[in-house]
């Protein structure tokens, strides 16, 4: 009976951690002007519960004669035993239904499995039958925000192709819009193989957080760590002192002859402080002006 237990315990801390892992690949931050933007396109926003994630799997564009597949992603790393629960969120197309039917996919899941281990599909009709071409896979995806002035614009996911099709990628454009969801409705192509299009999602819209007074300076923590170095002397200091060598009273603090004088150091350093701020406002009072040159007209 024991020896069968293993097996749920495992499902049960993939079931914990996957939502984690999934969370975790879809977030990105970006820090500008004492402030920090945080992305997360798969949390759930109103109407909205797989966030910019596609719910049936895959995103569609089409123009002219190019039909584009694609799943906003942001990387892959993370959790790789419950990877296959997790590229359902954040990698791989999923067709539920209307897959590609198209040759060539040969790297991103073969002809029976079109589309299935890639995050960007692309199908060209040439000479009358349908090529397809991996666009992207998550594992070599970069992101970055649209505008570095105006990061609330939104971000933009680029996914490469890697070494299949090295020259090949695609970038989409995730725009904030807060109360809708539009597109995609373009596709447009530059270079070899290099496509892009946009959408309009509440997704888009960064989380922004002040960077003032957010965290802790290096100095306040400096201070810190000598305040509890400090404690951590004086309370040990006590304890060896009262019961190792069973010292009672104001004695039983470390050093005590030198503490109680600590208050008349003090009070005889800030005299001398004001002493010497008194004469260096005599001596700038005193002190004779600079002549200047004269010109005479």
């Amino acid at each position: 009976m024991a020896e069968t237990l293993w097996i749920p315990k495992i499902l049960l801390i993939a079931l914990v951690l996957i939502p984690f892992g999934a969370n975790s690949q879809c977030e990105f931050r970006f820090s500008r002007r004492n402030k920090v933007f945080d992305f997360n396109l798969a949390s759930s926003v109103k109407n909205h519960p797989h966030g910019a994630l596609s719910e049936d799997g895959f995103y569609r564009v089409e123009a002219n004669s190019t039909v584009l597949w694609f799943q906003v992603v942001l990387s892959t790393s993370g959790l790789h035993f419950v990877s296959v629960s997790l590229y359902a969120l954040c990698d791989l197309l999923i067709f539920n239904h209307d897959p590609p039917r198209c040759v060539g996919c040969q790297d991103c899941g073969g002809p029976s499995h079109c589309g299935t281990s890639c995050s960007a599909l692309l199908s060209e009709n040439v000479r009358g039958y349908d090529v397809c071409t991996s666009l992207g896979h998550a594992s070599s995806s970069k992101v970055d925000v649209i505008d570095k002035e105006d990061p609330g614009k939104g971000i933009t996911v680029k996914m490469l192709a890697g070494s299949s099709n090295p020259n090949c990628s695609l970038s989409v454009s995730v725009i904030c819009q807060k109360n809708k969801v539009d597109g995609p409705f373009t596709l447009t192509k530059s270079g070899t193989c290099d496509y892009a299009t946009e959408m309009r999602h509440p997704s888009g819209c960064a989380v922004a957080i002040s960077g003032h007074g957010s965290g802790w300076g290096l100095f306040s923590t400096l201070v810190i760590i000598i305040l509890c170095l400090f404690g951590a002397y004086l309370l040990g200091g006590a304890l060896y002192r009262y019961f190792s060598l069973g010292i009672r009273g104001i004695e039983v603090i470390p050093n005590s002859d030198f503490w109680v004088t600590v208050p008349h150091r003090i009070q005889v350093l800030a005299v001398l402080v004001h002493y010497f701020r008194d004469l260096g406002v005599q001596v700038m009072a005193n002190k004779p002006p600079i002549r200047g040159s004269t010109s005479r007209h």
